[in-house]
């Protein structure tokens, strides 16, 4: 299985950077995974209705081309299905087994995601109803991803 995260907004805190590195350095024995950051538009504090659906549709548009047509999309959203760990784990055992060899998790900006991606993700998964800040969701994705992958293979985990 091939794992990509497509994410809109850079990661500047050098913490978060290299907790990241560490969990894709451990992820490498398990599947490949490649995170694409994608750049996030520039937004003034107080925004309108129709201009957070502007930035949205735009960052929205930045990610729909970069998802190859047969991938199957999980957008990380705070409406979506909440698991746990072992359900995580087992969901994406099942992915693997029925032949998807590419899954793309989709993590928005500061806004969130557009209607367009979230009509184009097969599903939407959350790790709480609380807001993160999506450079704190990335990392918190690798390690769930980390943790999924030692759980299909019966490796030692801390719960």
């Amino acid at each position: 299985m091939n794992i990509t995260i497509i994410s809109v907004g850079k990661i500047k805190e050098k913490h978060m950077k290299q907790g990241i590195d560490e969990y894709l350095k451990r992820l490498s024995a398990y599947t490949k995974i490649n995170i694409l950051e994608l750049p996030d538009e520039k937004a003034p504090e107080n925004l309108s209705q129709t201009q957070m659906k502007q930035i949205k549709q735009k960052e929205g548009g930045r990610i729909l081309d970069k998802i190859h047509p047969d991938a199957h999309v999980i957008a990380l959203a705070i409406e979506g299905k909440q698991a746990s760990s072992e359900q995580f784990s087992e969901h994406l055992g099942r992915l693997s087994a029925s032949g998807k060899n590419s899954v793309v998790f989709v993590i928005g900006g500061s806004l969130g995601l557009s209607e367009e991606v979230m009509r184009r993700a097969d599903e939407a998964l959350s790790f709480s109803k609380m807001t993160f800040p999506h450079q704190l969701m990335r990392l918190i994705l690798v390690e769930q991803v980390y943790r999924a992958f030692r759980i299909l293979r019966g490796e030692p985990y801390h719960k």
